[in-house]
Formats: structure tokens, C-alpha cells, sequence
């Protein structure tokens, strides 16, 4: 049996610098921080050492590492191709088995832990066995904890009060999985308002519909067979979409195009690599998904150049049901599409007019890709905010506000509802007669177990956290983006995407069951909650009076840029373009009780007017704001 942690055990985490992977490892050292345990983050010397450890010089490092920090555990984590993170992890162990360095052998370390991906967690089991303990991903924090020996004791009372919430929802999506409820979920009927499956329905009547008649949320789904040939890849579409239109649902169809499509419409793919993705290559093929998908709304992908043209293609080819751009993302800062960043805020400001002429909503495709690099919840927020007001002043009516829960998957539900409710707020004070905010919540993308039965838990866990949101709004949210359970294993096919719905619509319905009869907490009253959400609330306001009184028209094109240029949107995990929006990737974040915040040098956080003031001192002793030239748009 292993040995339980105490407060003298030193943990030393570490990854291969080929691997750039940190958010995991952090959030292990934040969990065992809190406990008191001592960590030792591994530099960048270090996880370059480790890459190789046969080498004399590296092993030299690593050894002396472990012994003069008196090392106990030593954590190992390496998301990438599965085969060589096994056999990486495999010269670490026979190195640490040679020098005598693991307790069974006399050593200093008393467990070793290894964090991958589920197919390499296998092959590290297959070798190693009850000497290494192994971390798929999908594991709680409380789990986390358990897994690496730390006693409840010294779980810290503000860790065990943040997790209770989220807990109890796991607790409560295996008790609906186990009762079958779901199974028995039927389709909606959308049927009784003018235009109902036409090229005339939209959006807008479908949700006024809805709520006038008390009907569930509406319900979004991506999907996108992968096949190597094109013609095979849209036939099976477009059999998958019959299938979905005739079982009754989904109700608004998400194409999941391919790449090729995105980037390259209309052109010779001969040659070009594949992703996935359904390969739409014409106008003809999206008309055939319009006619297949009778009655459902459809929507896809803005594309990633010309977007423009695919903008008006998609209203005439499928009624496209809104529209979704990602300002700063899906060019050259993340390698999606061809774009330099300031051209692809001048094509999606383009488009947007074009949008506000058509009459439909737009959804913006942007918070969450801060998050996946490291942003903080700030400028998850402020990005959606920014979004929003260059929407309304472009004349765009209605607004579909997607918000990713659980990213990172380490957020604690308590810290994704103040999120949430921050950024409504602050969406909300837009609306008038001329603009409108829908919320259209979702799961995160990495959130769900490679176990099937455990994602179905998550997924109707993930239900509850959504509809406490707004728990005594009957109509919120009005739309659901239902990310499938099978998300963390396989392609969802058409059974999966209604097995899904059907999880989320019972999950929703017994939740609200539950709390009609006190048997679950009323979030509205959270204390935390309602504190975090203040404090969220005061803070993105603080950076939007700052960027309006130092960005020369903050919601135009070259406004947009250089609000990222200079700094008030964190995204420190940036891949490409780090130096052209140094300022960005130079925010220091860190996850604090389930919460990304921006940090100093010794991990506090920033408050938002000192931050604020940093940015706008840095940016102006750079790069003077009256004098600055325009940012490249070519």
C-alpha cells in the first residue's frame, strides 16, 4: 500500500521540453500548494534534460535536482504521440532504476506518477505496473488528490468547499444515467409558427417559439463524418443528416467541416492533407445538406479567408442560421488560415456589415481560444464584451453568446458560473429595442472522460452547471451548444449526438426537479459566487475604460489589434506571432481556486486598475499611441 504524503514530502513535476503541455502539470502543483506539500517546477533546463536522460550531462542535472531539493515524488507528464511518450517515460525509469533512486531500490523517491494521454497511460501500465501511478486526464480534483496519496486532512477546508458543488453534480449525472430517465427523452416539437423548416425560419422565430410555449432549449450539435474521399465524406454527411433530421432532436445542425474547406472552398485540393471534416467543395453540396436537413437550422464554419463571399454563399446556399467569425483567431497567430491578424479583423469587420444587412444574429467565436492559451477569466470576458459592442456598432441585431464551460477543465464550477454571469451582465447593458443577447452555454472540448459511462455523468453534470447559470430564468439558456459525450473517444455519429441531447434535456429537467424541491442548493445565493462575479464584473469594466480612453477607436479593425497588441488581452501560452503581440504572451496567469488570474513574478494577482495602468505605461513607452503606424493588414 503506498505511503501517505505529509507536509515533508517534495514533489519535482516534470515534462519534455518537446512537449508544451503546462496547464495540467500546473494545476497538480496549484492542488498540492494547498495542501501545504512542497512542489519544484521543472525549468526549462530541466525538461530539456529529461528529453534524454541517458545523456551523462542531463542525468547529472536530474540527479542533483532530486537529491539537493529532497525529492519524493516525482510527477511526469507528456501529452503528445503515445509511443514516444511511453518510451520516453521508459529511459526515465531505467535511468531512475540504475542510480538507485526509487525507494524500492533505496532510494530517495516513493511514487512516481505519469500524466498522458489514455493510450499511453495503457502503455506505461503494460511496463511499469504498480510502480507508476497514472493520470488519463479526465480526473476531478478530488480524485487528483487521492491518486497522489495526500490525506483528506490535509485537503484545505476552501478546497473541499469549492469542490462540494462540483461533486455533488458528478454525484447527481450518475444517479440520472443509472435511472435510464434520459432514454425515455422524446424530440421537441418546433412545429407552429410561420416559416417553420423554410428558407424564411430563423433563429429568432424558433426561440420565440420555443419560449412562448415553454419548450426546453433549443439544441446545437456539431458533426462531420471523416472519410479519406471527398465524394464518400459528403455522402455519409448527408446520410447522417437524414438521420437527424428524421429522429427529431437536434435542432440546429453545426456542419463540421474539414480544413480544406475552411481554407481552401472551391479550390483543387489534389495533393493538400486532410484534418477531418466533412470536404464540402461547392455551393451545390451545401445546398444538398439545406435539403437533407429538413426542418433543422443550419449553420457552418466563417472560413478562414475570402470570408466575405462564403458569408453570402452560406445565405444562399444553406439559410445559414447566424453567422460565427473569430476576429483575432483562424490565421497566422494560431496556423489556421493565411491571414495576418489585422487583415483577418478587416475581412470579419467586413462581414459583419454584410451580417447586419442580412438580418441574422452572430456568435463570437473568440473567448475560449484565450482560454486554451493560458488567458485568464478577465480576458475571457472582455474579448466576448469587445466582440459584442464592435457587433452592436456595426448594426448587428442579435447576438449568440457561446460560452465554453469547464476550460480549462481544472475550472472549478463555482468559478465557471461567476464567469458566466459576469459576461452576461456586461453583454446584457448593450441590449435595447436595435440588440439582443441569446447565451448559448457548452462543455469544454477537453472535459470529457475517454470512459464512455463517466462522460455521460460529466455530460449531465455539465447540464446542471449550465442551467445554474440563470436558475430562475425558465427560458435560459435559450439555446444549448451539446458538445457529445464521446468527445474524448471517438467521432460522434447521429445515435451518440441524440444520446447526448437526450442526456441534457433530462439532465436539465430533473435538475430543475430537484431544486423546485429544495434538494439541490439554489446557486443564485452562492456567496462565492456572487463575490467572484463582482469582482469579475468591476474588473472588466476597469480594462474597458482603459482601452477606451487609450485605443483610438477601440471597435474598428486596427482598434481591435492593437487592443491585443498592447496587452489587455492575455494569452501567454501564444504559439505563433510571439513577438508581434509580445505583450499579450507576457502576462503571466495561473490557476487560483479554480479561477485563471493574471499574476506578478511572485504568483499574486493583479488587480485590474494596476493592471490596466501597466499595460497602458508599457504600451506607451513602446509605442507611442498618437504616433503609432497602423498594424500590417496586408
Amino acid at each position: 500500500m503506498k505511503e501517505p504524503l505529509s507536509q515533508q514530502d517534495v514533489f519535482l513535476l516534470i515534462r519534455p521540453a518537446v512537449d508544451a503541455h503546462t496547464l495540467g502539470i500546473s494545476v497538480v502543483g496549484e492542488l498540492l500548494l494547498q495542501c501545504g506539500i512542497q512542489v519544484v517546477m521543472a525549468g526549462a533546463e530541466l525538461c530539456e534534460a529529461v528529453s534524454n536522460p541517458a545523456d551523462p550531462k542531463n542525468w547529472r542535472l536530474l540527479e542533483e535536482t532530486i537529491r539537493r531539493r529532497r525529492v519524493t515524488q516525482l510527477g511526469f507528464s507528456y501529452r503528445l504521440d503515445p509511443r514516444e511518450g511511453a518510451a520516453m517515460f521508459g529511459r526515465l525509469m531505467r535511468q531512475l532504476r540504475t542510480r538507485s533512486l526509487l525507494a524500492v531500490d533505496g532510494g530517495p523517491l516513493k511514487a512516481i506518477f505519469f500524466a498522458g494521454l489514455p493510450k499511453t497511460c495503457e502503455l506505461v501500465k503494460q511496463e511499469h505496473g504498480e510502480l507508476v501511478e497514472v493520470f488519463y486526464g479526465d480526473e476531478t480534483p478530488g480524485e487528483t488528490l487521492r491518486k497522489l496519496g495526500v490525506p483528506p486532512a490535509l485537503h484545505p477546508a476552501e478546497f473541499l468547499e469549492d469542490v462540494a458543488y462540483d461533486n455533488d453534480r458528478l454525484a447527481f449525472g450518475r444517479d440520472l444515467l443509472r435511472s435510464g430517465r434520459h432514454l425515455t427523452v422524446a424530440p421537441v416539437d418546433r412545429l407552429g409558427y410561420e416559416g417553420f423548416g423554410t428558407r424564411a425560419d430563423r433563429l429568432v422565430s424558433r426561440l420565440r417559439h420555443a419560449a412562448r410555449r415553454g419548450q426546453p432549449p433549443l439544441m446545437r450539435a456539431h458533426v462531420g463524418p471523416y472519410h479519406p474521399d471527398p465524394v464518400e465524406s459528403v455522402r455519409q454527411f448527408l446520410d447522417w443528416t437524414r438521420t437527424l433530421a428524421t429522429t427529431g432532436f437536434l435542432d440546429v445542425l453545426s456542419i463540421g467541416t474539414s480544413q480544406l474547406t475552411q481554407s481552401h472552398f472551391g479550390e483543387d485540393w489534389a495533393g493538400r492533407p486532410n484534418g477531418g471534416g466533412v470536404q464540402i467543395n461547392s455551393p451545390d453540396e451545401f445546398r444538398a445538406v439545406w435539403d437533407a436537413a429538413r426542418p433543422m437550422l443550419v449553420r457552418t464554419y466563417a472560413g478562414t479567408k475570402n470570408m466575405p463571399q462564403l458569408a453570402r454563399m452560406y445565405e444562399d446556399t444553406i439559410s445559414i442560421a447566424w453567422h460565427t467569425f473569430s476576429f483575432w483567431w483562424f490565421c497566422k497567430i494560431d496556423g489556421r488560415g493565411p491571414n495576418t491578424v489585422r487583415r483577418n479583423l478587416d475581412e470579419h469587420l467586413d462581414t459583419l456589415r454584410f451580417v447586419a444587412r442580412s438580418g441574422k444574429p452572430f456568435e463570437p467565436n473568440i473567448p475560449h481560444h484565450f482560454a486554451f492559451r493560458g488567458g485568464d477569466d478577465e480576458t475571457y470576458i472582455l474579448s466576448a464584451v469587445l466582440a459584442a459592442r464592435t457587433a452592436k456598432s456595426l448594426g448587428v441585431r442579435w447576438l449568440v453568446l457561446q460560452n465554453m464551460l469547464n476550460t480549462p477543465k481544472a475550472t472549478y464550477g463555482i468559478a465557471d458560473l461567476a464567469k458566466s454571469r459576469a459576461m452576461l451582465a456586461l453583454a446584457r447593458e448593450l441590449e435595447d429595442k436595435n440588440f439582443r443577447v441569446f447565451l448559448q452555454p457548452r462543455a469544454g472540448l477537453d472535459y470529457f472522460s475517454h470512459d464512455t459511462e463517466k462522460a455521460k455523468a460529466q455530460l449531465a453534470a455539465v447540464g446542471a452547471l449550465m442551467d445554474d447559470i440563470e436558475p430562475h430564468d425558465a427560458n435560459s439558456p435559450p439555446i444549448i451548444h451539446v458538445v457529445s459525450y464521446s468527445e474524448g473517444s471517438h467521432l460522434a455519429d447521429p445515435p451518440v449526438v441524440n444520446e447526448s441531447i437526450q442526456i441534457t434535456h433530462a439532465a436539465i429537467e430533473e435538475y430543475r426537479r430537484l431544486r423546485a424541491r429544495g434538494d439541490v442548493d439554489d446557486m443564485s445565493r452562492h456567496p462565492d459566487v456572487a463575490a467572484r462575479t463582482e469582482e469579475l464584473v468591476f474588473g472588466v469594466r476597469t480594462l474597458l475604460g482603459a482601452i477606451e480612453s487609450a485605443i483610438p477607436n477601440p471597435y474598428s479593425a486596427e482598434g481591435l489589434y492593437r487592443i491585443l497588441q498592447a496587452g489587455f488581452l492575455a494569452a501567454p501560452n501564444l504559439w505563433e506571432c510571439r513577438d508581434e503581440f509580445a505583450n499579450a504572451v507576457g502576462r503571466r496567469t495561473r490557476l487560483i481556486r479554480g479561477s485563471v488570474r493574471v499574476v506578478n513574478e511572485a504568483g499574486t494577482p493583479i488587480p485590474a486598475d494596476r493592471r490596466a495602468a501597466e499595460i497602458i505605461d508599457r504600451w506607451k513607452a513602446s509605442r507611442p499611441l498618437d504616433t503609432a503606424p497602423l498594424g500590417n493588414n496586408q
